[in-house]
C-alpha cells in the first residue's frame, strides 16, 4: 500500500501562492489516483483537485480553486503537486494528499483509500 507524506504548508498573504508536494512511501504513485482535499475548522473536507493514475490523465477542480490552482504529477520523482496561486483567506484548512486505487478521478473523500496526515495552510488578510 501506498503512505502520503505532504508537506509545503505555511502562512501567507493574502494574494500569495503556495505550492504543496506530496510523496510516498512504500508504492509508487503511478498506479493511483490523486487528489487533494482540505478541511478547514467546523467544516466537513472537501475536494479540491484530483489527478488520474496517468501522467496526462484526466483533471479535476473545485470551482472555487478553478484558474488559481493547479495540480500535476512527476510520476519518474513519485511526487504529486498543487501549486496555489491567489490564494485568499477562505483557503486557510488542512490541506490533505489522498490515492485511491484504479483510474477513476473520484469526488468524494469516502472513495480515497489512502490519506496523509495533511499540512496547514494559512492565508491572512
Amino acid at each position: 500500500q501506498v503512505q502520503p507524506v505532504e508537506s509545503g504548508g505555511g502562512l501567507v498573504q493574502a494574494g500569495g501562492s503556495l505550492r504543496l508536494s506530496c510523496a510516498a512511501s512504500g508504492r509508487t504513485l503511478s498506479s493511483y489516483t490523486m487528489a487533494w482535499f482540505r478541511q478547514a475548522p467546523g467544516k466537513e473536507r472537501e475536494f479540491v483537485a484530483g489527478i488520474s493514475w496517468r501522467s496526462y490523465g484526466q483533471i479535476a477542480y473545485a470551482d472555487s480553486v478553478k484558474g488559481r490552482f493547479t495540480i500535476s504529477r512527476d510520476n519518474a520523482k513519485n511526487l504529486v503537486y498543487l501549486q496555489m496561486n491567489n490564494l485568499k483567506p477562505e483557503d486557510t484548512a488542512v490541506y490533505y494528499c489522498a490515492a485511491r486505487t484504479g483510474s477513476r478521478l473520484a469526488l468524494s473523500p469516502n472513495e480515497y483509500d489512502y490519506w496523509g496526515q495533511g499540512t496547514q495552510v494559512t492565508v491572512s488578510s
